[in-house]
């Protein structure tokens, strides 16, 4: 597994206006779209390309374009889709599929109860939109879904991650493909609900507010 935290001064900045509690839902949103291409900037580094003849108004040149198949942008629901719009901002032509996902709130294992996605990724760089890595139950069930439709160049895109999701990332993914870890910053650590610390909460629920 390798792992990219951006150490970036505006990233900093939006990260710590991400993190206060007064924070309105609105301002949040857009902070986390910016956030996201920023970071996308990084994730996509090793996006393929392939060569591309062009005119310019001056001469004949070779330049470089998207190469096929397109990428794959994968935000988890719900909170990942609060971070589609900044990525689809820097990969328009990328194709995007869904996965819902669920944690259980006792065993804070993840499960999926949705989907929409190609039937077969064999060949895809996929991109995993997902704005807490906490345990790691979510991140692993997700590329796992992703591994069994044969995807093996998987990067998830993360507002924060915590030691803890990053192992087991690690030790149940990292041994049977390469995943790229990208996030604004490794906090602390979890309590004793699975809340990373010192975190920014809920982030669905201060995307879009809380769901009776």
């Amino acid at each position: 597994m390798r792992l990219h935290v951006l150490d970036h001064p505006l990233i900093a900045h939006k990260l710590t206006v991400l993190r206060d509690k007064t924070t309105p839902s609105p301002v949040f949103r857009q902070l986390v779209e910016e956030l996201v291409t920023l970071l996308a900037y990084e994730a996509t580094r090793e996006v393929r390309v392939e060569d591309k003849e062009i005119e310019t108004p001056v001469t004949h040149t070779i330049g470089k374009r998207m190469a096929d198949p397109r990428p794959v942008v994968v935000p988890i629901l719900r909170a990942g889709l609060g971070m589609l719009e900044g990525m689809t901002r820097l990969l328009p032509t990328a194709e995007v599929g869904f996965l819902g996902m669920v944690r259980d709130d006792e065993t804070l294992e993840a499960s999926t109860y949705a989907n929409r996605l190609p039937e077969d990724l064999s060949g895809r760089q996929c991109f995993v939109l997902d704005p807490m890595l906490a345990t790691g139950g979510t991140l692993v069930a997700s590329i796992e879904y992703l591994l069994d439709l044969g995807a093996r160049d998987v990067t998830a895109v993360c507002l924060l991650a915590a030691p803890e999701g990053l192992d087991r990332v690690a030790k149940e993914i990292g041994h049977r493909v390469e995943v790229t870890i990208v996030t604004a910053a490794v906090d602390e650590r979890l309590d004793e609900h699975g809340y990373i610390v010192p975190g920014l909460g809920d982030a669905g629920d201060r995307l879009y507010g809380v769901v009776g």
